[in-house]
């Protein structure tokens, strides 16, 4: 498989929370996925992993909500972000972090 690096990037979004995103464009698409990107995008809280996006061959995009896994419908890049971050603030909301 050959992949090309789109971003990995760890943003600092409180002392005790960071989000971590890494997307390559990839060739062959990993199946069952024919967009032609890999992912991960992970949201720490106190060393916890609480939310994380991520596809992988044979079970394509899904996302963990602390031990709940649902599948993901990838469309583009900017939408996988949009909905990351959407996550990210209904996350922090549920849970009183400002």
């Amino acid at each position: 498989m050959n992949a090309a690096l789109v971003v990995r990037r760890r943003v600092v979004l409180a002392v005790d929370a960071f989000a971590d995103v890494v997307v390559w464009r990839v060739q062959p698409p990993v199946p069952p996925t024919a967009h032609g990107f890999r992912y991960r995008l992970a949201y720490v809280v106190a060393g916890e992993c609480v939310l994380r996006y991520d596809n992988e061959r044979g079970k394509g995009g899904h996302r963990h909500l602390g031990d709940v896994e649902t599948p993901y419908a990838f469309t583009t890049p900017r939408e996988l972000m949009e909905d990351f971050h959407a996550d990210i603030d209904r996350w922090n909301r549920e849970h009183s972090r400002s």
